[in-house]
């Protein structure tokens, strides 16, 4: 097979018409245990719900974390200190979706401790399924 060949494969669209019912629910689940491993401060239930290398896009910065225990030090600390008690998904949205890979518009909203609104998010990630194993492959802020 030629690189030309390979790419085209890489790159072909899936089937149309197919349902991927199955698949958006086993990533949409991938994602409610991840955030509820956030809001543990957990951060080693949160790197179990990723896939290394697992990459972050912040506006045009790209962030590749190589294997688990990447979280900074500190960080649940100084979430905590800006009033934060959790997060909470206001809407998971699959824009695409195959049988091993789900895109997802996901909004969420970090919330103080009396249920109060701190900030509100609107992020890509995608959720791809390895073996049978889902996991976050990408997340952009």
């Amino acid at each position: 097979m030629t690189a030309r060949s390979d790419f085209s494969a890489f790159v072909a669209p899936p089937p149309s018409g197919e349902s991927h019912a199955a698949a958006v629910d086993a990533a949409s689940a991938c994602l409610d245990r991840f955030t509820a491993t956030f809001n543990a401060s957990d951060t080693r239930g949160m790197d179990a719900e990723l896939h290394f290398p697992h990459v972050m896009l912040s506006g045009a910065q790209r962030l590749d974390w190589v294997g688990p225990g990447q979280h900074p030090p500190g960080f649940f600390e100084a979430l905590k200190a800006t009033g934060w008690a959790r997060t909470q998904y206001e809407k998971k949205e699959p824009v695409l979706a195959g049988n091993d890979k789900v895109h997802f518009v996901v909004t969420y909203t970090r919330r103080d401790a009396a249920d109060a609104v701190l900030s509100t998010h609107v992020n890509l990630w995608i959720v791809v399924r390895t073996g049978e194993r889902w996991g976050i492959s990408l997340r952009s802020y």
